[in-house]
């Protein structure tokens, strides 16, 4: 297990208030021993003008489950975790429905923290794969 202490998904979502992962209703669904999962609807909130997901949605989800995994590994007393880059590749387009990603580490330095994340469809179709390195800083 990569994380440094037993959380509950409840108490993850709790952090979410009056922040962006609420606004777009961002849900962690799952901890695995190297592994974090979660979903957003794709409705009104998450649309672009022309009727599907938009791209910066997705990469609001692709940062936030690197971010929250990032905040799981890291000892909280002496250190932050802050976004220092993303990118996104947005292979299938999603009208409707539910959109769950998946982030799994690529790297766990002291320094940085380097995460894949894969964004599928309710069907398990890939929709977006993501790389987040996130920098690991002292408090």
């Amino acid at each position: 297990m990569i994380w440094s202490q037993e959380f509950r998904v409840e108490d993850l979502n709790s952090f979410s208030k009056k922040t962006l992962s609420q606004v777009l209703d961002i849900k962690i669904t799952a901890i695995g021993d190297d592994f974090l999962q979660g979903t957003m609807p794709v409705d009104e909130r998450t649309h672009q003008p022309a009727g599907i997901l938009h791209g910066g949605a997705s990469v609001a989800l692709a940062e936030t489950l690197g971010s929250v995994a990032s905040y799981l590994v890291i000892d909280r007393e002496k250190f932050i975790c802050v976004g220092l880059e993303i990118n996104a590749n947005h292979v299938r387009s999603v009208k409707s429905g539910t959109v769950t990603g998946i982030a799994k580490p690529v790297h766990l330095g002291g320094k940085t923290h380097i995460w894949n994340i894969e964004i599928v469809n309710e069907e398990g179709k890939l929709v977006c794969i993501s790389r987040l390195t996130m920098a690991i800083l002292p408090k």
